[in-house]
């Protein structure tokens, strides 16, 4: 396992990722840290919003595609890629409990 550093709507992170994905796991922050920009804070609920935006983003791209003629069994390659989804949901559940954890009480 490796361990980075992401920055997330202005604040740092740690994240642990599989060695070879460090990249790849920049890439998706920078994705979400993109959605939150003119977010005036970088707390848990713009965090939210960023990835219901990316969810979203994602729902749309799938219906674009052409349905096909009957419906498919998951084959190898979509285990895989839901098994990352719910790895990334996973570490932004727990990225929004850190924020929640961090973000002044009023």
């Amino acid at each position: 396992m490796s361990q980075i550093t992401l920055t997330v709507g202005g604040r740092a992170f740690p994240v642990s990722c599989a060695d070879g994905e460090e990249d790849h796991v920049r890439r998706l922050a920078a994705l979400v840290d993109g959605k939150m920009a003119g977010s005036s804070a970088g707390d848990a609920q713009n965090l939210l919003f960023a990835a219901l935006i990316l969810a979203d983003e994602v729902e749309e791209a799938r219906r674009g595609a052409a349905p096909s003629a009957a419906p498919s069994t998951p084959d190898e390659a979509d285990e895989k890629r839901f098994a990352q989804l719910e790895a990334l949901a996973a570490r932004l559940e727990a990225l929004a409990g850190v924020l929640e954890k961090a973000a002044p009480k009023p």
